[in-house]
């Protein structure tokens, strides 16, 4: 689980940081749910990059693939909240 504030949501996938570095090309569902909501809505992507180290952490970009009407309006509530 990812604290909120590693997270950067965009329309297109989310960025986030982690001690393990993920192989490009991985293909991962997540989890995300909005604040103020208990519903999750969940995403399948790819790891399109990997940079960092050991002792910094790794930052990680997931593009997300085969994204639902629903899902694309959630990431479109999420991306725009972050972004206040």
């Amino acid at each position: 689980m990812l604290a909120p504030h590693t997270v950067r949501v965009h329309k297109s996938g989310i960025q986030f940081r982690t001690g393990k570095p993920m192989p490009v090309w991985k293909e991962m569902t997540v989890a995300m749910e909005s604040p103020g909501k208990l519903r999750k809505t969940h995403f399948t992507g790819v790891v399109v990059d990997c940079e960092g180290d050991r002792h910094a952490g790794y930052q990680v970009s997931l593009v997300f693939t085969s994204v639902t009407r629903h899902a694309h309006e959630q990431l479109s509530f999420l991306a725009g909240a972050a972004a206040v």
